[in-house]
């Protein structure tokens, strides 16, 4: 049955048509043989034609305006069309499959002649019949065997023979190719498998070759971001520390001052020695420190640097806390007036903060220059971090890298990060009072620790030395170690031998903290977890 069928779908509509004619137009016109109306197609007009060519229907013409696919691909002239193609146009929802009609088979007959019997199998076979024998099958065989024996001739006979030894030495020839090629093959298999292990194992090696060498990468990324982001974490919660500190007799109390200079003007009216005057010609007990008269008190402003580790406490040094004990000519002072230091004012700066927070002394070491204060929790800003410090005392080690951060030369540095127009200025104003110029650099938000980098180059249990670069006023800051955490506070700073600075390992600054009941930050959590878990316990009992 000559003809095609075709489906059609559009959207969700579905219609089967049957076309018996050589020619098949399909389109949105009127004159098409199949016509299509919907507005999913802005073409109108014939959009595409088949003809039947020699029993194949071939795409003759199409519409170049529509993306018509043939089973995915797109169509081409005269491509022919096979049973159950699919033509789809891309830009809309249509589709057509195409089927040839089904045919019926054709009943097929044969007419056969009795076959040809030869003569001898003939006469066997009326032999057979006639004898009166029962069991003359093998005679037969016999006969049948012998006469088509004489039936065939030698050449046939060596041909034959000659094909059945080509034959099987062909058949052992392919086994033993095959044989030889499978063996090869297991072999050849085999090398591969040791090139391949091989290859693995190189693999190996090289990738953990890739991740050492991506591991000491990293390192060194860390390492050289490691001041920034030390800077970034926790430089807001090294702190300035600022003091000043008078004498008082040990006896009463009072405020020792140095002598008047009235009281040694000598008198005008009478007569001078012509004898050089010295100091054993001074009225006594005026050339050493007194509690009389107007002579200005015995007063000292300090500097010093220290740093939060959480709950309001602050570490720093004993000498930054108690610097009399540093200083040989006030040592001597003390001795010869029996006298005694006493702070007056003792406060430390955020950066970022223009208010002062009073500091209190709470421990000072015994040995070692550590010391600890705190100021009031409850004052102080949530968003100043708390140093994280570490126990491990392995983290030290020669030749790692450390950050220190601190304010060596005080409120000298800090002058030194502004203009020179402004530093010029800001001298002028408060030059004579570094009190008021350290409120002044906190007002304008100037108070910023320097953040120097360097590695150790010795240690030992009670002393860290590296070559971080600071300054006097830096005693009291923390040393980072590579892990991030504190390692040691400073204490020592030898301007002649930058690679000398020396720090004290965290761990006497630990055993401080833990006499004044700061806790870690881990302490922390297990004593909140504890106490959810008691007030839980608390509320299933009731």
């Amino acid at each position: 049955m000559a003809g095609i069928i075709v489906h059609i779908e559009v959207g969700s509509e579905k219609s089967t048509e049957v076309f018996s004619q050589d020619r098949l137009s399909i389109g949105s016109d009127e004159t098409c043989d199949l016509q299509i109306q919907t507005t999913q197609v802005q073409a109108s007009g014939l959009w595409l034609e088949l003809e039947d060519s020699e029993g194949v229907f071939r795409l003759v013409k199409f519409t170049p305006e529509l993306t018509f696919t043939m089973n995915g691909v797109p169509v081409r002239r005269y491509i022919a069309i096979n049973d159950g193609d699919i033509l789809k146009i891309e830009d809309a929802d249509i589709s057509f499959s195409f089927f040839a009609p089904s045919q019926k088979p054709s009943l097929i007959r044969a007419n056969r002649e009795l076959p040809h019997v030869a003569q001898f199998i003939e006469s066997a076979a009326l032999d057979a019949a006639t004898s009166p024998k029962r069991d003359d099958a093998k005679a037969f065989l016999r006969e049948f065997t012998r006469e088509l024996a004489r039936e065939i001739s030698w050449t046939t006979k060596a041909i034959v023979v000659v094909l059945a030894v080509g034959f099987i030495t062909g058949i052992l020839y392919i086994g033993y190719a095959v044989s030889s090629e499978l063996r090869e093959n297991r072999e050849q298999a085999v090398r591969q498998s040791n090139i391949i292990q091989k290859l693995e194992e190189q693999l190996g090696v090289t990738n953990n070759q890739l991740g050492d060498l991506e591991k000491v990468n990293s390192d060194i990324i860390k390492t050289v971001s490691l001041a920034q982001n030390l800077r970034v974490d926790y430089g807001s919660g090294v702190c300035l520390i600022v003091g000043v500190y008078d004498l008082v007799d040990r006896s009463n109390g009072r405020v020792l001052r140095y002598p008047d200079p009235q009281s040694l003007r000598p008198n005008p009216y009478e007569p001078q020695s012509t004898e050089e005057s010295g100091p054993q010609n001074s009225p006594a007990g005026q050339t050493g420190l007194t509690t009389e008269g107007n002579g200005s008190p015995v007063e000292y402003d300090f500097i010093g640097t220290g740093f939060h580790v959480g709950g309001g406490f602050i570490v720093t040094n004993k000498h930054v806390l108690q610097p009399w004990t540093e200083d040989d000519l006030v040592k001597q002072m003390i001795k010869d007036s029996n006298g005694r230091a006493r702070i007056k004012r003792l406060v430390i700066y955020f950066p970022n903060y223009p208010q002062p927070f009073p500091l209190k002394v709470r421990e000072l070491g015994g040995r070692e220059d550590v010391a600890i204060a705190s100021i009031d929790a409850l004052t102080m800003p949530t968003d100043i971090p708390a140093l994280p410090l570490e126990e491990d005392s392995a983290a030290a080690t020669i030749g790692k890298t450390v950050v220190t951060m601190g304010y060596p030369s005080g409120p000298d540095r800090l002058l030194a990060m502004v203009d020179d127009d402004e530093a010029k200025s800001i001298n002028s104003r408060f030059g004579n009072s570094r009190q008021n110029l350290i409120n002044f650099l906190a007002q304008s938000r100037k108070i910023v620790p320097l953040t120097t980098q360097g590695a150790i180059t010795d240690l030992d249990a009670h002393r860290i030395v590296h070559d971080a670069k600071t300054a006097e006023g830096g005693s009291g800051a923390p040393l980072f170690g590579q892990t991030g955490k504190v390692i040691g506070v400073n204490f020592g700073v030898f301007t002649e031998n930058t690679a000398a600075n020396m720090a004290i390992p965290v761990r006497f600054a630990l055993d401080l903290l833990k006499k004044v009941g700061w806790k870690s930050p881990e302490q922390q959590q297990q004593d909140a977890q504890a106490l959810a878990g008691a007030n839980t316990n608390a509320n299933v009992t009731r």
